[in-house]
């Protein structure tokens, strides 16, 4: 039977979490409390105490209880992701905290599979997220007050958290069509190319489309890791050119090592590494003065990559293919990688293209992975070439 796990430090929140078990019991869910103190501090009113947490840790329960508040918060959380991703009857889970309670309890929602729902109540959750959130669906809710006792805000921000997560586990939603998963990336200048894709590949198939934040291949790749991805097509690798250049749509340096891990089918190309994305025009840094900008829009000015950058982006993508071991093929789309690379437009730079080509070309060990194609990335042409590798590298 899944199971409504809510997790909080009962040595200073057990009214606060006790009020939210309540409510998830009133709804017909039924609920298991975790107590996550680090100070060994058991009330009994938690189904599971600290000590049984802390025992998940890799080191043992001595690792969490050092009696040194952030070295223990930390192990703590180490102990709740293992306690949690050894469970097999995780419905959805609830976490209420400050800063140091939504740091300790996001890595393990984080870790749970994509769909399991997940919501923290947080002190924290009026600002920036993403170090919490990161690539998995936690819904972040402002406690709009401290989450220090129950009075008339916190009564309706805690209930309505609640509700939600009853809501969540008692209608499920319906299982999807049984199609395979392909993950594709595609950012705005490569997305007549994903369109054609996507048209050729018909219903067969489950298309995940990821937006190429940095963000977005970060989720692609825990779905991946999750089980939840068959294939990529990673049409759109620009989050190495913010990764490599200090843009703020960055891959982390992981990127592809998910692809390696599981062994998924692949098919990738250059899309968009002619440029690194930054925010407004007055938040590009001086270090990048005179180079070439082209404003996406107000909040999104985006800089031509150069034949040193693209080297360096060359092999970064070289080394991570040759750790692939499943079928895999990287197109290079010669008439340019992006909407704006192209005869005429602002980022056409054939001799950074050809940096990029030729790098990669030359550092791939493997035989047969790297394949020229004489077309810009948005012509039909290349959609036929990639829609033809993925058939071949999933049959």
């Amino acid at each position: 039977m899944s199971l409504a796990y809510v997790v909080g430090t009962h040595d200073t929140k057990s009214a606060e979490l006790s009020y939210v078990a309540g409510l998830l019991r009133a709804a017909g869910v039924d609920v298991r409390t975790v107590d996550v103190s680090t100070s060994e501090y058991a009330s009994g009113d938690a189904d599971v105490g600290p000590a049984d947490v802390a025992a998940h840790h890799p080191d043992g329960a001595g690792a969490v209880f050092t009696g040194d508040r952030g070295s223990a918060v930390g192990a703590m959380s180490v102990a709740l992701r293992a306690f949690l991703t050894s469970r097999d009857d995780v419905g959805g889970v609830l976490g209420l905290g400050g800063s140091g309670g939504t740091a300790l309890v996001t890595p393990a929602m984080r870790a749970l599979p994509v769909g399991v729902p997940k919501i923290m109540v947080s002190t924290v959750a009026s600002g920036d997220v993403a170090p919490y959130v990161g690539a998995a669906d936690i819904a972040m809710l402002h406690s709009v007050t401290d989450v220090a006792g129950l009075n008339r805000i916190s009564r309706h921000v805690l209930g309505n958290a609640a509700h939600m997560l009853a809501g969540a586990l008692l209608h499920q939603v319906p299982a999807a069509a049984d199609r395979p998963a392909v993950g594709i990336t595609m950012f705005g200048v490569t997305t007549p190319c994903v369109t054609q894709i996507l048209e050729r590949l018909g219903d067969d198939v489950d298309p995940l489309v990821f937006h190429a934040t940095g963000t977005g291949g970060k989720a692609m790749e825990k779905l991946v890791d999750d089980g939840l991805i068959g294939s990529v097509l990673d049409v759109t690798t620009t989050e190495i050119a913010d990764l490599l250049v200090g843009g703020v749509m960055a891959a982390a340096e992981d990127r592809l090592d998910a692809i390696a891990r599981t062994g998924v089918p692949y098919v990738g190309s250059c899309g968009a590494l002619d440029m690194v994305n930054f925010g407004a025009p007055d938040t590009v840094p001086a270090a990048f003065a005179g180079r070439r900008f082209y404003e996406h829009n107000a909040q999104v000015t985006l800089m031509r990559t150069t034949v040193e950058e693209n080297r360096a982006f060359g092999s970064f993508i070289a080394g991570k293919l040759d750790a692939l071991t499943a079928p895999a093929v990287f197109l290079i789309p010669e008439g340019g990688v992006s909407a704006l690379d192209a005869a005429g437009q602002p980022f056409h730079d054939p001799a950074a293209d050809a940096a990029l080509f030729e790098t990669i070309e030359s550092s791939v060990r493997r035989d047969g992975v790297v394949r020229r194609v004489p077309h810009h990335v948005n012509d039909p042409g290349f959609a036929d070439a990639v829609t033809a590798a993925w058939q071949e590298v999933t049959a």
